[in-house]
């Protein structure tokens, strides 16, 4: 419904309410009329025998006499009022239970009456919503007509109230008193047919006046929203401001307060920065050490002990667990300390006839190779108690002696037939470092690795034929060259190198033992040395290795011929097998002569291949 508003009257000079005379009104729909007689045929024509409504609730259906009585029962206020509220100045009948009072605007001066229509004994504020309505007074040639009363839909109107807003309308006279038109049964619409509706509060047009009252709903409750003051929160404190204006000023005087602790603050802030700085280095120090220490046992260089420790700690604990009786221990150990007196292995590791029985296998056996190549005889030699998890690259050296000393090419160099232990190979490399060879690999070491169970590698293994007067590079591999991430350049170079060698008259020609040493092949975290090569009907290859990490069980298998099919799978590894992202090869080019071997020991050179 419509809200009830104090709205100006677009008027000539002010206007005198001068007479005054009493009207009769009907109770169904207000009419005004002068003669008792008039107001019995007004009802007679007007309101049918028993269609009676009541305009101030939903009673409907009953007859004159019924709802006379109920008007003055059930609504008993109703009737005094609407006798008390009939002036003759009126333009038209107020809804029924409100009263028409004239007020002046003050700012309009004296052009400008308003009149203000309110209920009965309460202010318009506090009326429902659908008890309220705007009603617009203007004067044009003599006549006052009225404004605003499509707002209110026929649906929601009670039919005493629509009646009492089609009553003919008073003019004004020559003198500019109201008067009544000549037909008072004369009846102008509220709402003309066929005639669009348009807002009072803009600029809209509707067909309907369900619509529109809905349309001007909507206004009202805008202007109820809009009169409802933002409220600004303050950013440094829950505080809450009517206007932007008082916000900026409880803002300023936060920041007066703090300006005199600005100083302090900032020498706080500096303090914990630092004191957050120096607890991040700290504990970034502790992680390195604690990486560099988890290497160092990784490497063997945490000073733990080396070969001679780890052997009689593992003695002791397989005597503690009831593998080993005490007397075998005593046995063991005096073993073991003849071998380090002497610096000679025991050769307790040691397998011999390895390439033979290779040659026997590959003559009965494996007929879909095209060629095999082996290189000359090799031991092979496995991890001790004394050197498990890390002596692989001392076990693949005494490999690479076991052949050597059966080529007569390096009888001179290695007049010294015998296989040295692991602990004498690291005295021998720390000898080396001291003639100047490979001063970054010493230090590296600390220039010490007796009593240490230090890893080496590619490097350390050419210092040491360096030292003993045999010529030897290094090939390096150091990414992928084939599909899937292996390297096929490896294979190629490997099978080059086997190439060069001339066949045995005595063996098949697709068996070629040649007189070359094997390969010392190195990549993170193991080596393995490389006696042979296969070369299938279908092109591939497939390199032949023996493993320091496997047991003499394992490569006594091969002697076997029952056994030597299951052996193989350990020593044959295809280039699936080989896809760590580096590899290292060295091998034995010859005898180094004296002028060269003290040029590379006063230059510190090493040679060093890298393969593309």
């Amino acid at each position: 419904m419509i809200e009830t508003r104090n709205v100006l009257i677009n008027a000539k000079p002010r206007i005198s309410l001068v007479t005054a005379v009493v009207m009769l009104t009907c109770e169904i729909c207000s009419e005004e009329i002068l003669l008792d007689e008039d107001m019995k045929t007004h009802l007679l024509l007007s309101h049918l025998e028993n269609d009676m409504s009541c305009p101030l609730c939903s009673l409907s259906g009953v007859s004159y006499d019924e709802l006379s009585y109920h008007i003055s029962s059930a609504h008993p206020d109703y009737q005094h009022k609407a006798q008390k509220s009939s002036y003759s100045t009126s333009c038209r009948p107020p809804p029924i239970g409100t009263n028409l009072t004239e007020n002046e605007d003050p700012k309009a001066g004296s052009s400008g009456t308003y009149i203000e229509a309110k209920p009965c004994g309460s202010s318009s504020d506090s009326l429902p919503l659908q008890q309220r309505t705007d009603t617009v007074f203007t004067q044009s040639k003599g006549v006052l007509t009225c404004e605003g009363t499509s707002a209110i839909s026929s649906t929601s109107v009670s039919p005493g109230i629509k009646r009492g807003l089609e009553m003919s309308i008073p003019v004004l006279d020559n003198a500019g008193y109201l008067s009544e038109q000549k037909n008072p049964k004369q009846k102008r619409p509220a709402f003309p047919k066929n005639e669009p509706f348009s807002c009072p509060m803009c600029a809209q047009v509707f067909n309907s006046t369900s619509i529109l009252q809905e349309h001007v709903e909507l206004h009202l409750q805008e202007q109820d929203y809009s009169e409802v003051p933002e409220k600004l929160e303050c950013p440094m404190c829950p505080a809450v401001c009517s206007d932007s204006t008082s916000l900026q000023q409880h803002v300023e005087l936060h920041l007066d307060n703090e300006a005199g602790t600005s100083d302090s603050d900032s020498r706080l802030a500096w303090k914990l920065q630092q004191e957050m700085d120096k607890k991040r280095m700290a504990e970034e120090n502790q992680v390195e050490k604690e990486q560099f220490k988890k290497l160092q046992r990784q490497f063997g260089l945490d000073g733990s002990g080396g070969y001679r420790t780890q052997m009689e700690k593992t003695l002791k604990r397989d005597v503690a667990r009831g593998i080993m009786p005490p007397a075998e221990y005593h046995f063991k150990r005096v073993e073991m300390m003849e071998s380090l007196a002497s610096g000679v292995d025991d050769g307790r590791t040691r397998t011999q006839g390895v390439i033979e029985a290779l040659c026997q296998y590959y003559q009965t056996e494996c007929k879909d190779c095209v060629h095999v190549w082996l290189s000359a005889d090799t031991d092979h030699y496995c991890s001790s108690l004394g050197d498990k998890g890390w002596g692989c690259g001392y076990r693949n050296f005494q490999m690479l002696l076991s052949s050597l000393f059966r080529l007569d090419t390096f009888a001179s160099p290695l007049q010294d037939k015998s296989v040295p232990s692991i602990p004498r190979v690291q005295r021998m490399i720390e000898d080396a470092w001291k003639l100047g060879l490979d001063p970054q690999g010493a230090s590296h070491f600390n220039h010490q690795l007796q009593g240490t169970r230090a890893w080496i590698g590619a490097t350390e293994i050419y210092v040491l034929l360096t030292s003993l007067g045999i010529s030897g590079r290094i090939v390096d591999f150091h990414q992928p060259t084939g599909p899937g991430g292996t390297h096929s350049r490896l294979f190629e170079w490997v099978k080059q190198y086997f190439s060069q060698s001339s066949t045995s008259s005595r063996l098949p020609p697709r068996i070629i033992q040649t007189s070359l040493p094997p390969l010392y092949l190195q990549h993170q975290g193991h080596s393995r040395s490389i006696v042979g090569l296969e070369q299938r009907k279908t092109g591939s290859l497939c390199l032949l290795l023996l493993d320091p990490g496997s047991p003499s069980s394992d490569t006594m298998k091969l002697m076997s011929r029952d056994t030597a099919s299951i052996a193989i799978r350990n020593v044959r590894k295809l280039p699936g097998s080989l896809k760590h992202k580096q590899y290292q090869v060295v091998g034995v080019d010859g005898v180094l002569s004296t002028e060269e071997k003290q040029v590379r020991w006063q230059r510190c050179l090493y040679s060093v291949h890298t393969v593309k």
